[in-house]
């Protein structure tokens, strides 16, 4: 069948105020990249005429301007989830102006299925190409869309002129059964396919193709800074003394990680180092600095959600189809992040930190423990479920006003159950089989900055017996430091000590 053709804005004028939308993406790969941008700018005409207008919005994790920007600026966000990076969504957030809530990136898909939250009514679909019988070949995304399509009523296409049609079998979409008819995930190497090249969709769902030309707009990250190159050594030290001891088979285990300059730092050192071998990657993201292992060929292979790379890197990669075709395979989130995948392979898990606190929880979310900055993403499905459990952050932020090194952190998304290894430009702090007391200790002396060093001694010191001796009245007197002077190195602990 033949699909109409639609322009961005007599597709935006189909989606009603109050209807719930699925994209296709994760992070900005593979979002799309004008209807929505169009849905914004209607969006502010029903306001100027008086008329609310808002519309829940489910992704696969982060998207762009085209898609939260466009929406937030717009004030066109009822219902957000799962995760977003955007600075003008990030303030609707904080200040309810948008009802986002935050989840385990493997885990929406198959809540939504579950029937937890409003139905799909519309699918956003990025594409290369789609054939009359609904078979898509997806972009450099893949997200929660499977999940999206399945259950939408309606489906837009968004046809990408930038993304070539020798994508075809760089993704493998499967969804896995829904309780109680659930088998296992036949995945046992990172490289295994188990799925379809394509998604596959009711054609007769699909309203429209609305074509589009233009490149994700990831912008390439900048060289590391000295903390971040200090960070990423440390990660790259650790992970050779386990290889050394024996801890780590010799063959090495596929790695996870993180968005971001510390991320990109640790994957240059481990890159640089020659005795780690070659390796393979179980990840949700596949960035620049992975791109650029596969081409030394210490990166043999990346099991991922996306392909969150810069347009330079993007166009490379589209030049040089052949080469990249076997190296990468894009997955569903729900796949990507698997939590009994992940645990099979031995996948080494390297997350990001706000901020710790001496006991070992983390704080991966809320900046002083009440703004939310971006979300949980999918450290959480890779944290409780690695071989080991990495997570690095600067010692120190805003010149030193700000220790990441606290006595208790001000919001938990990860407990000290899931956490076995903290490292911060001072060093590492092993927590495997170390009690409340010795894991602080180790936390103090070994990743905290010194200009706060003897402040977190002193506050252990308050603690008043128990197994973690927390010293409640003095709990977040860092937090409460920086709220009032600007700076967490103003506590003064012999106020708590009376």
């Amino acid at each position: 069948m033949a699909f109409q053709t639609l322009t961005p804005q007599e597709a935006a004028e189909m989606i009603p105020n109050g209807a719930t939308v699925g994209t296709s993406g994760f992070t900005a790969s593979g979002t799309p990249k004008v209807i929505l941008e169009q849905l914004a700018a209607r969006a502010e005409k029903e306001h100027e005429a008086g008329r609310p207008f808002k519309i829940n919005l489910f992704t696969g994790a982060s998207t762009t301007k085209h898609v939260d920007g466009a929406l937030a600026n717009a004030n066109a966000l009822n219902m957000r989830a799962p995760y977003q990076n955007t600075p003008d969504l990030r303030l609707r957030i904080n200040s309810h102006d948008a009802h986002y809530f935050d989840r385990h990136l493997s885990e929406l898909a198959q809540e939504m299925r579950y029937g937890f939250y409003p139905k799909i009514d519309f699918a956003i679909i990025e594409a290369a190409d789609v054939t009359d019988d609904g078979e898509i070949i997806l972009g450099t995304g893949v997200g929660n869309i499977a999940s999206f399509a399945r259950m939408a009523d309606k489906i837009f296409v968004e046809v990408n002129a930038k993304l070539p049609k020798s994508l075809l079998g760089m993704h493998d979409i499967v969804l896995p059964d829904d309780p109680p008819y659930r088998r296992e995930i036949p995945i046992f190497s990172p490289s295994d396919r188990i799925g379809s090249p394509v998604l596959k969709v009711d054609p007769r769902k699909i309203v429209g193709v609305v074509h589009s030309h233009e490149y994700d707009g990831v912008k390439p990250f900048t060289e590391p800074d000295a903390v971040s190159a200090k960070i990423g050594s440390n990660v790259v030290n650790f992970l050779l003394g386990e290889l050394r001891a024996g801890r780590i088979p010799a063959s090495f285990l596929p790695l996870q990680s993180g968005v971001g300059n510390v991320a990109n730092a640790v994957l240059y050192d481990l890159g640089e180092s020659t005795e780690i071998p070659p390796f393979q990657m179980y990840t949700e993201v596949t960035q620049d600095s992975v791109i650029e292992l596969m081409k030394k060929g210490k990166c043999t292979f990346s099991s991922t959600c996306s392909m969150t790379i810069s347009d330079q890197v993007e166009e490379e990669i589209f030049k040089n189809i052949d080469f990249f075709h076997d190296k990468i395979l894009m997955r569903p989130a729900e796949i990507s992040n698997n939590p009994e995948v992940i645990r099979r392979l031995g996948v080494i898990a390297m997350n990001t930190a706000l901020e710790a606190d001496i006991f070992g929880n983390i704080n991966s979310t809320h900046v002083l423990g009440t703004k939310m900055m971006n979300g949980i993403g999918g450290s959480g499905d890779f944290t409780r479920n690695g071989y080991i459990s990495i997570f690095s952050c600067p010692s120190v932020t805003k010149g030193g006003a700000i220790s990441n090194i606290v006595p208790m952190v001000a919001h938990t998304d990860h407990t000290e159950h899931s956490v076995d290894v903290i490292i911060t430009d001072q060093g590492v702090a092993d927590l495997r089989g170390k009690d409340p007391v010795e894991r602080a200790k180790a936390i103090i002396e070994n990743c905290a900055n010194p200009i706060y060093r003897e402040l977190l001694w002193d506050y252990l010191k308050l603690g008043k017996g128990g197994q973690t001796p927390h010293a409640l009245q003095a709990a977040f007197a860092f937090h409460v430091a920086f709220n009032e002077t600007g700076s967490m190195q103003n506590v003064d602990f012999a106020a708590f000590s009376k």
